[in-house]
């Protein structure tokens, strides 16, 4: 697989990673026995790069990655916090920035995390000094290596990237949100800060699984989200409309290429994208984990079908989230 460097760790990962929200909670029930085989898988097919929270299953995929990870070493794991207490500003403070770490770093059995991300905080947390002074006290403390930030929207990511020791952002980026193709990715890649690629799939539209009797579990976050009942509604089908998703599909489709599922063709249009390091597409068994990884392995897409996929933006999606995020 492909390598790309995140270059304020100096380190390099493989640019199909593995999202871990699905081993935590909110898409379902994932056994550990299931959770530990998609790892294997992910791990067999060439990932490098696990991307997880505290909060996912209230420190269940930190634990489960924690376990898997004594014996691969060598995976880059990255983490994120600030979601155990109520989204206000202040509380992300250097207590509970302490306190939040520290329980990683037990969960994923490490010394030093890293790298930790503040989970997609209020606003204006982006613009606070005494949080980047406090997160370079983590690095001077050696609780962290490292640290990033995971955002919402366009205006969030620039205002991190002007911070010179954040290392990462992530950020949603797929076929149904190209915002940050436009500012985004160009001043991180001129600032030296890798970019994650979060959502990539749109919650599974782009997978092209679904149609109009789809239904999902009580417990499914696509299920009792649909309008950011329980969080940020771009992070259940990047915001769009569930049958405008569902159109978009159908006008993609003709589009994916010969021996290539419409999930890999979504993901082989990130890897495309100047200045991505890693998309991190999240499975929830072996064969999900095989397939992502695959992507990687597929040819560029062509300017032409580029083009198509931004006329199917331009079209159906661009009215619903350009503004929003």
């Amino acid at each position: 697989m492909e390598n790309r460097s995140f270059r304020k760790l100096g380190r390099s990962v493989g640019v199909v990673g593995l999202g871990a929200w699905q081993l935590g909670a909110d898409w379902g029930e994932v056994s550990e026995t299931d959770a530990h085989a998609t790892l294997q898988a992910a791990v067999d097919a060439g990932v490098t790069f696990i991307d997880t929270a505290d909060v996912y299953g209230d420190g269940r995929s930190e634990q489960i990655i924690g376990s898997f990870r004594k014996d691969h070493p060598g995976l880059t794991v990255f983490t994120k916090m600030g979601r155990r207490l109520p989204q206000d500003p202040a509380n992300y403070r250097l207590d509970n920035f302490r306190a939040w770490t520290d329980r990683s770093r037990a969960n994923l059995g490490v010394d030093t995390l890293d790298l930790v991300q503040l989970h997609c905080p209020p606003t204006p947390v982006f613009s606070s000094d005494e949080v980047y002074d406090a997160l370079d006290i983590l690095v001077e403390e050696k609780r962290i290596a490292a640290y990033g930030v995971s955002v919402e929207t366009v205006e969030e990511a620039l205002a991190a990237i002007a911070r010179p020791g954040v290392a990462s952002v992530q950020i949603i980026l797929n076929a149904f949100r190209l915002k940050p193709l436009e500012r985004v990715l160009p001043a991180a890649a001129e600032a030296g800060v890798g970019i994650i690629a979060r959502v990539p799939l749109a919650s599974g539209l782009l997978s092209g699984r679904y149609d109009a009797s789809t239904t999902f579990g009580a417990d499914d976050h696509r299920n009792y989200n649909r309008h950011g009942e329980a969080f940020d509604v771009g992070e259940t089908f990047s915001g769009v409309d569930f049958g405008v998703g569902l159109e978009a599909v159908g006008r993609l489709r003709p589009l994916v290429p010969a021996g290539a599922t419409m999930a890999q063709f979504a993901l082989r249009w990130i890897i495309d994208q100047p200045g991505v390091t890693a998309v991190i597409p999240g499975a929830r068994n072996p064969e999900q984990a095989r397939a992502n990884a695959a992507a990687a392995d597929l040819a560029p897409l062509s300017p032409e079908t580029r083009e198509m996929i931004t006329a199917v933006y331009d079209e159906l999606i661009r009215p619903q989230v350009h503004d929003k995020w």
